[in-house]
C-alpha cells in the first residue's frame, strides 16, 4: 500500500513538519488500560496542527488494538491507516506505514488521538537539570 501521489512539499516547500526524538517517558492509556509506553518517541509538530507525540511500534500493546479499515492521505506525510481498541467502534491511533521521504522518521510508529485516550508526559531519564540556583 504505498502513496502514489507526490509529496505536498514539492507545490509548499515552506510548509513545515517538525520531526524530533524525545527521551521523556509517554505513557498513553484508554479506558484505564495502557495502549503504550516510550522513552523514545518522536515529538511532531505541524504547522497549522498541534503537537503529537509518536510511538515506536513495538512500544505499542497490539493486542489491545485492532486495524480500522478507514484511511487518509495528508499531502505531507502520506497515506494515515488507522486503529481502534478492540472493544470500541473509534480509532484512537494512526501511523504513516510508507511516509514521504521528507518525514521519514515517522515509520514504524503510532500517534494517538489526544481527544481519545490519555497521554502522559514524563520526565527525561537521566532528567536534564541546570545548574544549582545561587542566592
Amino acid at each position: 500500500m504505498g502513496t502514489t501521489e507526490p509529496s505536498g512539499f514539492a507545490r509548499w516547500p515552506d510548509y513545515r513538519v517538525t520531526i524530533q526524538r524525545v527521551r521523556n517517558l509517554i505513557r498513553v492509556t484508554h479506558a484505564g488500560t495502557a495502549l503504550a509506553e516510550s522513552s523514545t518517541g518522536l515529538l511532531v509538530a505541524e504547522q497549522d496542527h498541534g503537537i503529537v507525540f509518536y510511538l515506536p511500534e513495538h512500544d505499542v500493546d497490539f493486542d489491545l488494538l485492532v486495524p480500522d479499515e478507514h484511511t487518509s492521505r495528508c499531502p505531507f506525510k502520506g497515506t494515515a491507516r488507522y486503529w481502534r481498541p478492540a472493544a470500541g467502534p473509534d480509532p484512537v491511533a494512526w501511523e504513516y506505514h510508507e511516509p514521504y521521504p521528507e518525514v521519514a522518521l515517522l515509520r514504524g510508529h503510532i500517534a494517538f488521538y489526544q481527544d481519545r485516550v490519555r497521554v502522559e508526559v514524563a520526565v527525561a531519564a537521566p532528567a536534564v537539570s541546570g545548574p544549582p540556583h545561587r542566592r
